[in-house]
């Protein structure tokens, strides 16, 4: 990693979320049937654990940090923008119109749009913070110089790939069985994550040109998560029977997350 510039680790980091995202999309290729349930249940408590832990360790800390060092009182940028990140994905997830693949209900303002682009849209919707998360991570590393900093961003690209693997296949395979050709559903899984890059680079750029900014953007970008964690995984993570297996899941992905922030970090 030290034979690595920064700009190669970030440039790596933010690929790596995209390819996890498409590596899982590409699972239509290999299975004709949809997620079981239960692997539905791991697989969200697990993305949930992640980024709760993502939220803590790789955003409201070093929001804090950075505050305290700018001179702010630490938890003043922490606690609003956290806040604020919070009402902003409600106020998009009430106004973008999206469909859940477990539901025949449109969310949002009443749309013209196919059912396709909906789903699509309400995976894409909650992967923004993700990215965001990334890429701010990574430009705040990039700022300080900090090679403890880029290895915490290495890590937190990882977790977050992690998590995106199975999130692909989650997209892909309940397209396949809504009769969409297999490349149709390996593409619309691809572009659910597309987003994610997107906005990495957009957080990356933020961080290295607005400086001042950085704590509430880290605790905007943390708030987002955790309200994607609240109102959509945990949730969809109990439903059923055996609900306690969501609920490990949700605590392993925390720990995993945890120890590659903190042993990278």
């Amino acid at each position: 990693m030290t034979n690595l510039s920064d700009g190669t680790l970030a440039f790596l980091g933010i690929s790596f979320i995209f390819m996890m995202t498409t590596a899982g999309a590409s699972m239509v290729f290999l299975f004709k049937n949809q997620m079981s349930d239960l692997f539905k249940r791991i697989f969200l408590g697990f993305a949930a654990g992640v980024m709760i832990a993502a939220s803590v360790w790789s955003l409201l800390i070093p929001a804090i940090e950075e505050a305290e060092n700018q001179g702010m009182t630490g938890w003043i940028p922490a606690a609003v923008g956290f806040v604020g990140g919070g009402l902003f994905l409600l106020l998009v997830d009430s106004l973008l119109p999206h469909m859940h693949l477990d539901s025949d209900k449109p969310e949002g303002l009443k749309s013209s749009m196919k059912r396709t682009s909906m789903l699509v849209f309400a995976v894409t919707l909650h992967n923004v913070p993700e990215g965001l998360a990334v890429g701010l991570a990574f430009g705040l590393a990039m700022q300080s110089g900090s090679a403890i900093g880029m290895a915490g961003a290495v890590g937190l690209a990882i977790g977050i790939g992690i998590q995106n693997f199975p999130e692909g296949a989650a997209i892909s395979l309940p397209l396949k069985q809504e009769n969409f050709s297999t490349g149709k559903s390996f593409l619309y899984g691809m572009l659910s994550g597309a987003a994610e890059p997107v906005f990495a680079v957009i957080g990356m750029i933020l961080a290295v040109q607005l400086t001042f900014i950085m704590p509430w953007f880290l605790a905007f970008a943390a708030g987002a998560m955790i309200y994607v964690v609240a109102e959509e995984l945990i949730p969809e993570a109990q439903l059923g029977e055996h609900t306690n297996v969501g609920t490990l899941a949700v605590m392993a992905g925390f720990v995993i997350m945890m120890i590659l922030d903190v042993a990278l970090g």
